[in-house]
């Protein structure tokens, strides 16, 4: 079974264990891996601000019947069980912690939001979406901690894009991270290099990032869910790869997988939030 299956058939197994009804992605017809209802796929229901989020992004996450959201597969689902109960209980240093980005004695940060996106140039009709964004207070040294998630995405057999060319092209932004600026150009137009990794994609957000708060004042994080198998082995060597190259340009980026934040979670904080923590156990890990 390759990776991609094996986190769609536990999700499968997740939801029948929980008696949660699943139909599919055109209701009577496709894969039964979507909730009925998408509350059932939550932990919470979305938070109001939540919900906005994800209807001004443009992924479409809240379009359709069944939506996006609803595969129990999603990313992004996975992403608001882990950081949306942090929200609503205005505990945010503490996942922002648990993600590496500070130490637990940390109170600037001050909020969470997803979909969120930083223009990188004019030129682009479209900026990015970042799937989470912890923000800081004014006087905190980064201005964000920013979150790229990925669930089975990172296994699909899909070929994700190189990096357009018009990117290469923007001239003085890759001034300050000329290791990063050599590989893209390795990717461009075409990725031929990485199968599960999608670096295009984490540059872009690192231009966006750098263009809205300059090089050194935010930390990005990969975080993607880990699996078993050649897959694993060959996305930790992409990973591996890509955060050498930021670290020579001295970025602050780093990569953590889901199931590790999430041990970290259950073992610092499940005595004061056992429900939301026996739900992120008993359902990722």
């Amino acid at each position: 079974m390759n990776a991609h299956n094996y986190i769609l058939n536990k999700q499968i197994q997740w939801a029948h264990r929980n008696n949660i009804r699943l139909i599919g992605s055109k209701g009577n017809r496709g894969c039964k891996a979507y909730t009925q209802n998408l509350d059932d796929n939550l932990f919470e229901p979305l938070l109001p601000e939540v919900k906005g989020n994800f209807e001004e992004a443009d992924g479409g996450e809240l379009s359709g019947k069944p939506c996006k959201i609803q595969a129990v597969h999603s990313s992004s689902a996975l992403s608001v069980n882990i950081f949306q109960y942090w929200k609503r209980i205005n505990q945010i240093s503490a996942i922002a912690a648990a993600c590496r980005f500070c130490n637990r004695n940390n109170n600037t940060s001050q909020g969470i939001n997803f979909e969120v996106k930083f223009s990188i140039n004019d030129k682009f009709r479209f900026s990015p979406n970042i799937d989470v964004v912890i923000t800081n207070s004014p006087k905190s040294r980064f201005k964000v901690f920013a979150i790229e998630c990925k669930f089975s995405e990172a296994y699909s057999l899909r070929k994700h894009s190189g990096i357009d060319p018009k990117y290469i092209e923007l001239g003085t932004i890759w001034d300050d991270i000329p290791n990063l600026y050599k590989f893209a150009k390795t990717i461009s137009p075409d990725d031929n290099r990485f199968i599960h990794l999608h670096p295009a994609q984490l540059i872009k957000h690192i231009l966006g990032l750098k263009e809205k708060f300059g090089k050194n004042k935010f930390r990005f994080l990969y975080l993607w869910y880990d699996t078993i198998g050649l897959e694993s082995a060959k996305h930790h060597e992409e990973i591996e790869e890509f955060t050498k190259i930021t670290e020579a340009d001295r970025l602050y980026f780093h990569a953590m997988s889901y199931q590790d934040l999430i041990i970290k979670l259950a073992k610092n904080y499940r005595k004061l939030n056992k429900s939301y923590i026996d739900y992120i156990t008993g359902r990722y890990l």
